[in-house]
């Protein structure tokens, strides 16, 4: 924050020397005045208040209210200054019992002066006081840092910085007597002595004492050359940890074994995933178990052949010049390697090398030759690949764990890195339920790398989660934060994969950028394709890539990169390159190979393909502007999105394809109006629909046929009895076998609605055994489902179990969840015909929860529907009205949206009805069944108008119109008899409920009349 105006700092100088204790209106104008004070002072200074408080709230959104009026004047109310978090890491530093995390505070510390304290101001009688302690304040924490570093051996490097502070402050004892220990332990024992006579001098000249106690034995130690002065040798060089390490317990374990085992472990993964943070944690966690220590040699700044990897580990070591040294004029590199194994020999200690990738030869030279010279040396290495030695054993470090749908997301590592980094960064942070959605789809849209996750985290407070989340597509412009403490090459996301991106050849450049394009990752098959004229071995090089973990493979059967990778190399595609055009041609091809197998043996295997390879369909389907490809994809993959029940994606899909220009289709026509009938998007879809199989041409059955199977979802027999008559015969005319079958098992389904269950049993047996002779899955279950509720109606609840569980087994197979659902209800209704009420419910709440996961409304209603049936049977009247309910109001809406009366009207009004007639409420019981009498009678289905009959001769009998009940229950008993379906023992409750109050009235004979 930048104050211009040099009264309106000297203002907040003064409140700042305060340190939140309020200063009166006077004394503030005396310090900013003195004796020349303006003519108005009170007025002046709230002039200058204001000022400030705009210069607060300019640097932060509510930093105005930072400056309060507080009795007898204004107070500044700032907890998060420099001088308080200061004061913070020095109470941390001196708690710590660790050098290393005391030297890593006292550093943080210090680091937050940026010059001296209240610089403009220090003469000032208001902040001479408070520039004196902090100055006092830094001198010392300098002195605490300096003997932290003497005890962690920096000694070389103290003597030479410590000079200038000790100039500049002569006389203070405990720092000199830290300089004189740093340039005697470095082997300059006459600076030291003369340094220790400097101040001898000066302080018998200036103020007529001697050294104090402590020094003067410090100086009688260095003249008989005592051996306690020399350096303590550390264990280790490993820095201390600034924050914890998150969701890696089960790594470090497992790394910490292999360390136990093996003399060379290498971990591997791309940048940013969090190799060298975890190989430290292991590291620090094996101190004891090496006697001879653990050290970290950093190798990402270094360059070169062997010699230079040689020097860096030595130095990293602190082997003597006289045991290997670089520096030596005439040794050569093989000698200084030699000479570094010489002085490892016997020694039992880890040495970690960190960042290998760049230089990996000449590391892995190095590394064989000290592994075979000290056999007690451990060498723990991170490197986007591996050193390929003998022994060497390799660890790949994945990205932590992303958050699983419907699971709870702090479970997940990534979530909680994220959580811990974001609340640091914006204090008061929680994961709650209303970020928890953006949290994570951060961490699945960064694929779980640490590095990006910290960085994303950092911006939480200036941009707040949902934010971060919004602009993950820029993401290298967002995720760049700048700190001390964190590598150049950490600092952005950008130079983290610019780093990796260095590292690789022209020609491994040249396959990632081909990666890029396919989103979902890509076969080998795929890759070639695309890289098709370019002259490469694409598989070698896509074995490198995986090699250097720019690509990751699940057994070579894939290939993808992560996210963040493939952004960066899609921003070094310009948007017309030829590669994009490839890759369409390819997946168009690939969707078109896929379709005859859909409808065969084979469905499943082609099935998980088109899964596997949707993100990349997708991406195809919205890059090409070439209509006929547009057409040629979207129709090839129409039965597939079918099959998953992808209708919104089906219907964009094809509605986009058609919107290109010169598209025109009749065929794509059909299926886009079948597809929003499904998914209920646009207007007057019963009219477009039927214009769509007017315009169809001869040919089309298929078209016909899957437009009248979308019309029966609904219940609409009427319409789909033509379509399928004109389907069936036209693909009985060309020998086509599966559409023949399907055709059937839609005239099945039509049949059952229109109580035709001699044709429903014909058509679906048949249906069935083309099917099965066909192998095709799908159209099993379909012929199944029709012959189980066949089974249903005529009480056989064993033979329609079977079928039923059947289909439920083809459903998960081929993975078709929608269908699972269905097949789950039905077994739930069976459960409840057969007495098992908890076991129905349990079977209807799962066939809800698939439903529900699949987002198909349809699905869900029949499940919804169930358990309806399962509370007005336990005797719960008021949950199976609020079930029935909620199901009548979504057909009501699907009839009003629609034009058409839904079959399953009847049956919740009947239920509806029946529960308020044993409520009592006839007035309310006959409206809801005359209104479930006309929709039966709308849709055609006589056990529907039955099921109305019968539920009006409830409410005649509950107003005591005996005779009346008794000719409806015998007219209703005649029409199911009509279509040869009887009500079976288990579903005759209500009416034999019915016909007892008949009886008890009119007797036995009078009731069957």
């Amino acid at each position: 924050m930048r104050v211009p105006e040099v009264k309106v700092r000297a203002l907040l100088a003064d409140l700042l020397a305060h340190e939140g204790r309020a200063v009166s209106a006077d004394r503030l104008a005396e310090d900013l005045w003195g004796d020349d004070p303006p003519g108005n002072p009170v007025n002046t200074l709230q002039t200058k208040v204001s000022q400030l408080r705009r210069a607060l709230e300019q640097a932060e959104p509510g930093g105005r209210d930072l400056v309060a009026f507080q009795t007898p004047g204004y107070v500044l109310r700032a907890t998060d200054v420099d001088a308080a978090r200061f004061a913070a890491l020095l109470d941390l530093a001196r708690a710590s019992t660790d050098p290393r995390a005391r030297a890593e505070l006292l550093s943080d510390a210090l680091a937050l002066w940026r010059g001296p304290a209240y610089a403009d101001f220090r003469d000032e009688e208001f902040a001479r006081t408070a520039a004196t302690r902090l100055e006092e304040q830094r001198l010392t924490a300098l002195e605490e840092q300096a003997e932290v570093r003497l005890e962690l051996g920096e000694h070389t490097l103290l003597a030479d910085e410590l000079g200038e502070l000790v100039a500049a402050h002569p006389m203070r004892e405990r720092l000199r007597a830290t300089h004189l220990r740093a340039l005697y332990r470095s082997g300059r024992q006459a600076e030291a002595l003369s340094g220790y006579d400097d101040l001898r001098y000066r302080l018998a000249d200036e103020l007529g004492l001697d050294p104090g106690p402590q020094l003067a034995a410090l100086h009688q130690a260095m003249l008989r050359q005592d051996p306690s002065l020399a350096p303590a040798r550390p264990r280790t060089n490993l820095p201390a940890p600034l924050t914890g390490l998150i969701g890696r317990e089960q790594s470090v374990a497992e790394i910490g074994a292999l360390l136990g085992s093996a003399r060379l472990v290498t971990l591997t993964g791309p940048g940013g995933v969090g190799k060298t943070r975890l190989a430290l944690a292991v590291a620090d966690l094996a101190v004891d178990a090496f006697p001879d220590g653990v050290w970290l040699v950093e190798l990402a700044g270094t360059s070169g052949e062997s010699a230079t990897v040689a020097e860096v580990v030595a130095a990293g070591l602190d082997v003597r010049d006289d045991t290997a040294s670089g520096s030596r004029p005439g040794v050569r590199p093989a000698d200084l390697a030699h000479r570094l194994a010489d002085a490892l020999r016997g020694r039992r200690l880890l040495l970690v090398l960190d960042n290998c990738e760049h230089m990996i030869e000449p590391v892995a030279e190095l590394v064989d030759l000290l592994l075979r010279a000290a056999p007690d040396l451990s060498v723990l290495t991170t490197s986007q690949e591996a050193l390929a030695l003998p022994g060497e054993t390799l660890y790949a470090v994945a990205p932590l764990e992303l958050p699983v749908p419907g699971a709870d997301p702090a479970q997940a590592g990534s979530v909680q890195l994220f959580v811990a980094r974001a609340a640091a960064a914006a204090p008061g942070f929680v994961l709650d339920e209303a970020n928890a959605p953006s949290v994570a789809a951060i961490c699945r849209r960064l694929d779980g790398l640490p590095l990006a996750l910290e960085l994303a985290a950092a911006r939480v407070r200036a941009l707040g989660v949902r934010g971060v989340a919004d602009r993950l597509d820029d993401r290298f412009h967002l995720l760049t934060v700048s700190g001390r403490g964190r590598p150049a090459r950490q600092q952005t996301l950008r130079a983290v994969i610019d780093w990796s991106w260095e590292q690789l050849t022209e020609q491994q450049r040249l396959i990632l950028l081909r990666l890029a394009i396919h989103p979902g990752g890509c076969t080998l098959e795929a890759a070639e394709a695309v890289c098709t004229g370019a002259g490469l071995d694409v598989a070698d090089l896509l074995d490198q890539l995986v090699a250097r973990s720019m690509v990751e493979s699940s057994g070579g059967i894939r290939y993808r990169l992560l996210e963040s990778i493939a952004a960066y190399c899609l921003e070094r595609l310009a948007p017309g390159d030829p590669l994009f055009q490839r890759r369409d041609l390819y997946y168009t091809e690939l969707a078109e190979q896929a379709r005859p197998h859909l409808y065969g043996p084979a469905q499943r295997q082609w099935l998980d393909r088109l899964d596997a390879e949707a993100p990349n369909l997708r991406a195809t389907l919205e890059h090409t502007t070439d209509s006929a490809l547009a057409l040629r994809l979207a129709d090839a993959l129409a039965w597939y999105w079918y099959l998953r029940g992808r209708y919104r994606e089906g219907r964009a899909s094809f509605t986009a394809a058609m919107a290109l220009p010169g598209a025109k289709c009749s065929k794509a026509a059909a299926w886009e109006a079948g597809f929003a009938m499904l998914s209920g998007d646009g207007t007057d879809l019963l009219e477009r629909s039927r214009a769509a199989a007017r315009a169809l041409e001869a040919g089309a059955a298929r078209s016909r046929w899957f437009l009248a199977l979308v019309h029966l979802s609904f219940g609409n027999a009427a319409t789909a009895e033509g379509l399928l008559t004109e389907a069936l015969a036209a693909f009985r005319a060309v020998g086509d076998r599966w559409g023949e079958a399907a055709a059937l098992a839609g005239r099945a389904k039509q049949a059952m609605f229109q109580g035709d269950h001699a044709l429903a049993k014909r058509s679906g047996s048949e249906s069935l055994t083309i099917f099965g002779e066909l192998g095709d899955g799908w159209g099993r279950l379909q012929a199944s489902d029709m012959l189980g509720y066949l089974a249903e109606i005529t009480g056989d609840y064993e033979y329609a179990a079977r079928l039923h569980r059947e289909g439920l087994r083809v459903a998960e197979d081929l993975r078709l969840w929608t269908d699972a659902s269905y097949q789950l209800s039905s077994l739930g209704r069976l459960a409840l015909l057969t007495g098992d009420l908890d076991g129905s419910r349990e079977l209807h709440e799962r066939g809800m929860r698939l439903a529900a996961e699949q987002s198909n409304s349809f699905a869900e209603e029949f499940a919804r529907v169930g358990l309806g049936l399962v509370a007005r049977r336990s005797g719960d009247l008021h949950t199976a009205e609020r079930l029935f309910q909620q199901s009548l109001a979504w057909n009501r809406r699907l009839e009003a949206d629609y034009g058409v009366p839904f079959y399953g009207m009847t049956l919740l009004l009947a239920e509806l009805g029946f529960i308020a007639e044993q409520r009592g409420d006839s007035a309310a019981a006959r409206s809801l069944h005359l209104e479930g009498l006309a929709a039966a009678r709308g849709v055609g289905d006589p056990r529907a108008i039955a099921l109305a009959q019968e539920g009006l001769a409830g409410v005649a009998a509950a107003e005591g119109a005996y005779e009346d009940a008794a000719a409806l229950l015998s007219e209703a008993a005649a029409l199911r008899e009509s279509v040869g379906a009887p009500l079976p023992p288990a579903e005759r409750g209500d009416v034999d409920r019915i016909a007892a109050t008949v009886r008890a009235a009119l007797g036995e004979e009078a009731s069957m009349r």
